[in-house]
């Protein structure tokens, strides 16, 4: 069982290997390489802060990929490779053939003649799968409709800025089992936090993911349940988190997604049942008086805008340790 009550994140794994050489998802880390990321990530954020320079990615480039457009995603990225001394290059779905007049195996090995590391924030998993086989330079996923691990490791550097550890934390996500659930699922049962999502049924995560994440359960230590009460969800959480409710693509079924998802929206009454200092995040964009409420998201237990500063420092730990 995990036990890091007193783990200094700033010091931890820093003379362990990293054996990753892609960031498809979260299942292939260690709970040692996500700590190892974390770990970085704090350090670049404090250099930032202090005006200290860390060029670690002098000279190198990063193919950013974009079928889906992004605020955060976009933004972190440009400048997080830049503030490493690289260079971004930013490709929405009109500049490159991907998937569509080339194959994708085809543009994985034309693109690693060129750059040193590819973003991709895509619809389908099995792209950035592909781009990692058919390539031979770092692939980093910045969203799939299955997982979101960047948002996921920024997550985590959050929680643990504001509770100093993970082990025996309970994580409570409200609505649907969306690729934010995916990933926050397996990066707590990584972590040894106790995860448990309150869904309306038939909007259940992945069964895979699920099985996974129970799996990995059994070694760290935590507990992963999924739960279509909301109350006995969010109940005793130390992290209450959420997400739209439509994610792109699917604004066709807001109405019925609204009906199915309202008595997940996390509002004052239902975060009540959580811990008296619980945070709360939201990966963002954020549609008030839907999925949450403003006094939740605008409150003074949300910690968003950290989360959302935090996508900067971890992805940049992410690149540093795939690129370098």
């Amino acid at each position: 069982m995990i036990t890091d009550k007193n783990l200094d994140l700033f010091n931890y794994a820093a003379e362990k290997p990293f054996s990753q050489k892609h960031l498809l998802g979260l299942q292939d880390y260690s709970a040692d390489e996500i700590y190892q990321v974390i770990a970085l990530g704090l350090k670049l954020k404090d250099e930032l802060k202090n005006d200290i320079p860390h060029p670690i990615l002098k000279g190198k480039t990063l193919a950013m990929i974009f079928a889906k457009s992004s605020t955060r995603t976009r933004v972190s990225f440009e400048v997080g490779i830049f503030q490493l001394g690289g260079l971004g290059l930013f490709l929405n779905s009109n500049d490159i053939q991907l998937g569509r007049g080339e194959t994708i195996s085809d543009t994985a090995k034309v693109l690693s003649r060129y750059v040193d590391g590819i973003m991709i924030r895509t619809y389908k998993q099995s792209d950035v799968d592909d781009l990692a086989e058919y390539g031979s330079v770092p692939v980093i996923n910045a969203l799939t409709d299955l997982l979101h691990p960047c948002q996921a490791l920024a997550d985590l550097m959050t929680i643990y800025e504001k509770k100093g550890k993970f082990a025996g934390l309970k994580m409570a996500y409200l609505g649907a089992g969306n690729n934010m659930a995916h990933s926050l699922m397996i990066a707590c049962s990584k972590v040894g936090m106790h995860f448990s999502i309150g869904c309306s049924p038939g909007y259940e995560p992945n069964e895979d993911i699920v099985a996974m994440a129970k799996q990995n359960a059994l070694s760290s230590g935590s507990e992963i349940n999924v739960i279509h009460e909301p109350v006995e969800a969010i109940k005793d959480a130390d992290v209450v988190y959420t997400d739209v409710w439509s994610s792109m693509g699917q604004e066709k079924e807001f109405e019925v997604r609204q009906k199915a998802l309202s008595t997940y929206q996390v509002n004052s009454d239902l975060f009540s049942y959580a811990n008296p200092e619980a945070i709360f995040e939201h990966c963002l964009p954020a549609h008030r008086g839907e999925e949450v409420t403003k006094e939740i998201i605008d409150g003074p237990n949300s910690v968003v805008f950290d989360e959302a500063e935090n996508r900067l420092h971890v992805q940049k730990a992410v690149m540093a340790l795939l690129m370098k």
